[in-house]
């Protein structure tokens, strides 16, 4: 069960979902009334759609075309999810792709490129920037379409077991992520060997676990690079970067702009948000 809040309408709506259902909820079929994105904030879930099952988890994508199908399932997951999603007009949506099979994708990995303009949006519904929530949502639908059309998605059939294995792995990696971590830990956490375990979560997730923590890192970054006061150097050490040059390199290759951009953007600047929505309408 959970709670479905509108925090816009116009050609982009956005709604702020919470679920608190788990292993014991009882799946139910619903139906995408519209294009839409949706960026898991916290938390993870599963769904079938169009015969594929996701494991979504913090930074993933629900991707939802109109008129289809789809079963959210809880079995592996206790701790519910939240998720920001954005739903197109269909005007829009032609305008954002014209390809009918980036909608029919499903779900989308956690991708750098998408977690730091989701965490961007997320910061423009909590603290009404100059940046608003509707040209939040163009740039990572502009995004979307930029990474996922030349990409391959693999969905491969694992257990039941290996599922929730490679779920509870991500979630402790999560919150982890500001500290320490390698191979072995999360591998020892798991009951797995190193090597048995990148296969799993590689498979069940579609990232190896090192990218997941890079990409967790990154995405608290993008938070407190919004929200916060702090220096770059400081939110770099923060999330668990310890390099700071490391830390622009990975951020500046995941967003399309150097850390110090990606403040601005998030505050209002009109001249870096007008020059990622130049092929949009409206603003």
């Amino acid at each position: 069960m959970g709670t479905k809040t509108v925090v816009q309408r116009g050609p982009v709506t956005v709604y702020d979902y919470r679920c608190d259902s788990g292993p014991g909820s009882k799946p139910f079929t619903e139906q995408h009334q519209c294009h839409s994105l949706s960026f898991v904030r916290k938390g993870s879930f599963g769904c079938r759609t169009r015969g594929k099952s996701f494991e979504f988890v913090a930074g993933s994508v629900m991707v939802g075309n109109p008129g289809d199908e789809y079963v959210c399932t809880h079995e592996h997951h206790q701790c519910g999810d939240e998720c920001l999603s954005f739903q197109f007009s269909p005007e829009l949506a032609d305008s954002i792709s014209d390809d009918p099979k980036l909608w029919r994708t499903g779900g989308v990995a956690p991708l750098p490129e998408l977690m730091v303009l989701g965490e961007l949006a997320q910061a423009s519904s909590r603290n009404g920037s100059g940046l608003s929530l509707g040209e939040a949502g163009l740039m990572f639908a502009a995004r979307f379409v930029e990474i996922v059309s030349g990409r391959k998605q693999d969905i491969v059939s694992n257990s039941a077991r290996d599922r929730h294995r490679a779920v509870e792995a991500a979630l402790w990696i999560d919150g982890n992520a500001h500290k320490p971590i390698d191979l072995e830990d999360a591998a020892r956490k798991s009951g797995l060997s190193p090597f048995h375990f990148l296969r799993l979560f590689s498979s069940v997730l579609g990232v190896a676990p090192h990218q997941y923590l890079v990409r967790s890192r990154l995405r608290r970054a993008s938070s407190l690079l919004a929200d916060d006061e702090l220096t770059v150097t400081d939110v770099a050490l923060d999330v668990g970067f310890q390099d700071l040059s490391n830390f622009v390199r990975t951020f500046h290759r995941a967003a399309g702009m150097s850390p110090r951009a990606f403040r601005k953007a998030a505050r209002g600047d009109r001249k870096i948000v007008q020059e990622r929505l130049a092929r949009f309408a409206i603003a």
